[in-house]
């Protein structure tokens, strides 16, 4: 027997034609890596994108600005302004009657009282929605490196900012149980996931498609486009607020424009290209509507757009990645502006 060792045999791939048979192998699949990273990276590009959204609005730090200066310096305009009438008017009061001027007193520490409550609940209500996005990122890497005490340090934290809600007592109590059970750090977050995060999901989702049908029913109804505009509007300003509030979040305005802002950047990275498929799909495949009634049609895309909104809400004040399933699409949490079904309601 030869002691020439058997030739090492690389694995191949084959591609099908359309009548299943095998076609010519392949065997330069080492040279082309760059196509199967991108459909591996697809779930990281999608969590890249929400951090990215996050960091352009909820965790903005931004230590000086022109448009900073501009507010600041127009702030200590305006104080300075109502102290100085709020003193003219103080000593015109005593002028009158020392009765009135305490009285004037009294109600303008009352004011001052109540700014400061309305400043606190602002700056906490922006540490809360920052204090999720950053909770996002903890879980997105510590599930990305399979960390068990990463993991469980987080689930502590999650299990924390729902503490205060009966409706999530059975998922905590499973997700601390786990935490005890569960070696990996990947299946611990996946089970909290499916326990704690999946419920308020499916409440934001029929949020959205509640927003969506609205929208859609007004718009194809009312007779003026500045109503619609005006609804639309006002849907879409209550859909980003509850989807914080379910999610954990309480904004004020100025947390309120934040997370806005990160919805924004959030449609601007990856809105586009979602609207437009659905789109696509809408003129398509289920353009009979848009045919049959041009208000019907605006109807349509005024709904997919509110929807599209709701979605990208959900993603930025998620407090986790999707990693069990696939986020939602405009298909799967409003259907019926897909089947025909708003004919029937309008």
């Amino acid at each position: 027997m030869s002691d020439t060792p058997a030739p090492v045999r690389r694995p191949r791939a084959f591609r099908l034609d359309a009548d299943g048979a095998a076609a010519t192998p392949r065997t330069d699949i080492e040279e082309q890596p760059d196509v199967y990273a991108q459909e591996a990276e697809a779930p990281e590009g999608a969590n890249e994108a929400v951090e990215y959204a996050q960091r352009h609005g909820i965790v903005a730090r931004r230590l000086m600005s022109w448009s900073g200066v501009l507010f600041s310096a127009l702030s200590g305009l305006v104080t300075l302004a109502l102290g100085l009438w709020f003193n003219r008017l103080l000593e015109d009061l005593f002028t009158r009657s020392l009765a009135l001027g305490w009285i004037g007193v009294a109600l303008l520490a009352l004011v001052i009282i109540a700014l400061l409550v309305l400043c606190g609940r602002e700056i906490a209500g922006i540490l809360r929605q920052r204090h999720i996005a950053k909770l996002h990122a903890a879980l997105t890497d510590a599930r990305s490196r399979d960390d068990r005490d990463a993991a469980r340090a987080q689930m502590a934290v999650l299990t924390s900012l729902y503490a205060k809600r009966p409706e999530t007592a059975q998922g905590r109590a499973r997700v601390t149980q786990a935490a005890r059970e569960i070696v990996d750090g990947r299946d611990l977050i996946d089970i909290a996931e499916r326990a704690l995060v999946h419920p308020l999901d499916a409440q934001v989702q029929r949020e959205i498609a509640n927003a969506a049908k609205r929208v859609s029913v007004v718009t194809a109804i009312s007779p003026r486009a500045v109503i619609d505009v005006l609804f639309v509007a006002a849907q879409a300003i209550r859909l980003v607020r509850r989807t914080a509030e379910i999610y954990g979040g309480r904004p004020g305005l100025l947390g309120f424009l934040r997370i806005m802002k990160s919805v924004g950047s959030h449609l601007a990275v990856t809105g586009g290209m979602a609207v437009g498929d659905s789109l696509v799909q809408q003129l398509l495949g289920h353009g009979l509507a848009a045919k049959l009634s041009a208000r019907l049609g605006e109807g349509v895309l005024n709904g997919m757009l509110t929807a599209r909104v709701g979605l990208s809400a959900m993603a930025v004040c998620r407090p986790m990645p999707f990693a069990v399933e696939d986020p939602p699409g405009i298909a799967d949490v409003a259907p019926f502006l897909f089947s025909g079904k708003q004919e029937k309601a309008s």
